[in-house]
């Protein structure tokens, strides 16, 4: 195990064999390391967190010679609030910033400038790609990917192997540059397995997609929509709607 003289290590902190915590880290109280956990320089890790086998907390970004979306820069420290829980082989990015009560599942990667909202679920397997914002009371499941510069709101629901995308281009030509931006997701809304939300696309406050469904456009709020390209089915039933739900807190 390796401890930098630098780092500041709170009361009854509990370490794995083979742990690497590099200079100018700051773990709180009441914090549990699992075995082989790398935490690189000047990750802030609040109290109460757990981090299981094998992950690495504040790994730096690299850039290959064809990224579109990763910048070389400066980036300010990953920050973990308090009570966050990181799975088994994860990477999460410096610059990213997940609060209070955030769950990683195992093998997650998420990547530098997120931020996760209270509560929220990454489920195991998922990828957050840079620049992403994601609410609180989110749940991503299992395997699903969330491309750079998306937009999830609070209270949202990702099933498994969900696919936003950002490049209408697919790489091609130096303009499409400027049009990269990925899906935003309001407020409640719920998207079913294994839809994919192409480059842009706004999907409203409670809407709901349904499994396999390819949205090619916006979608309104409260209405559910599904096949490909996804169409208007009907309404959200009532019952359904965020505002209805026992575990709302508005």
């Amino acid at each position: 195990m390796y401890i930098s003289h630098s780092a500041k290590i709170g009361s009854n902190v509990t370490f794995g064999h083979n742990v690497v915590v590099e200079d100018n880290v700051v773990i709180g109280d009441n914090v549990t390391i699992g075995h082989n956990v790398v935490i690189r320089k000047e990750t802030i890790i609040g109290e109460g967190c757990v981090i299981a086998d094998n992950s690495v907390l504040g790994k730096e970004p690299f850039k290959a010679s064809t990224s579109a979306t990763t910048e070389k820069k400066d980036l300010p420290p990953l920050v973990l609030g308090k009570y966050v829980t990181i799975g088994a082989n994860c990477v999460i990015y410096r610059g990213a910033v997940l609060k209070d009560h955030v769950f990683v599942g195992d093998l997650a990667s998420i990547r530098e400038d997120v931020t996760i909202g209270e509560h929220t679920v990454i489920g195991r397997g998922v990828t957050v790609e840079n620049k992403t914002t994601i609410g609180k009371y989110v749940k991503i499941e299992t395997e699903a990917y969330i491309t750079a510069l998306s937009t999830i709101e609070d209270y949202c629901f990702i099933a498994p192997e969900v696919t936003f995308t950002n490049d209408n281009f697919l790489g091609r030509t130096e303009e499409r540059k400027k049009y990269f931006k990925g899906p935003t997701i309001r407020k409640g809304a719920r998207i079913g397995a294994n839809a994919t939300i192409l480059p842009g696309i706004e999907i409203g406050e409670d809407a709901l997609i349904g499994a396999g469904a390819v949205v090619t456009r916006n979608v309104p709020a409260r209405k559910i929509y599904v096949g490909i390209p996804a169409k208007e089915l009907k309404d959200v039933p009532t019952e359904q709607l965020l505002e209805n739900q026992v575990y709302y807190k508005g």
